[in-house]
């Protein structure tokens, strides 16, 4: 089976915001393979289906971001899933709004959803698809800037950016995360 998680924060208040991209990236492969993530299981919600011949599970931890790990070894221990078969999406400040970079290991740079991965699975090897966000200008504190909207002016990258990561997740569901990465990261 082939595990997609996408990082983000529950409720309403924090829907549109960019610590959610990872949260749009699976909503959005639920919408492609008419898979309902409805499923409250692991601290989060799942949804199962098949996909190019292939089971999947689409996963948003209900955890809030710092503790996305929870959910993570969560669903490894119930469902035996091995994590070189999972993709994490999340937000990533250091690459540039709209563009998206792939990486199987790695540090959490920073990401404390990410770093709660890595201390709730104890390896910082598995596969990645990291959403740019870029970094804030004007001094902002980075909490209440991951925590705001996007402006209307990035909404068209936006919608490319998750449009291109779900992209490499179906690329990636009959490739090796090797070869996704070659034709994802330009």
């Amino acid at each position: 089976m082939k595990w997609i998680v996408g990082l983000g924060n529950p409720g309403t208040a924090y829907q549109g915001t960019r610590h959610n991209v990872g949260f749009m990236v699976v909503d959005e492969l639920a919408r492609r393979w008419g898979i309902a993530v409805t499923q409250s299981k692991c601290k989060g919600l799942i949804g199962e289906g098949h996909v190019a011949g292939t089971k999947v599970a689409l996963i948003k931890p209900m955890t809030y971001m710092n503790l996305s790990g929870e959910t993570v070894r969560g669903f490894m221990d119930y469902y035996k899933a091995e994590l070189e078969d999972a993709i994490i999406v999340y937000d990533d400040l250091d690459t540039e709004t709209g563009k998206i970079r792939l990486r199987y290991q790695g540090s959490a740079g920073g990401h404390n959803g990410i770093k709660s991965i890595i201390q709730h699975t104890g390896t910082q090897t598995f596969n990645r698809i990291r959403l740019g966000i870029s970094r804030p200008k004007n001094g902002m504190i980075i909490s209440d800037y991951v925590l705001s909207n996007f402006p209307k002016s990035e909404n068209e990258l936006l919608k490319t950016m998750v449009e291109e990561s779900c992209d490499a997740v179906e690329f990636a569901l009959t490739n090796p995360f090797e070869r996704t990465m070659a034709k994802y990261n330009r």
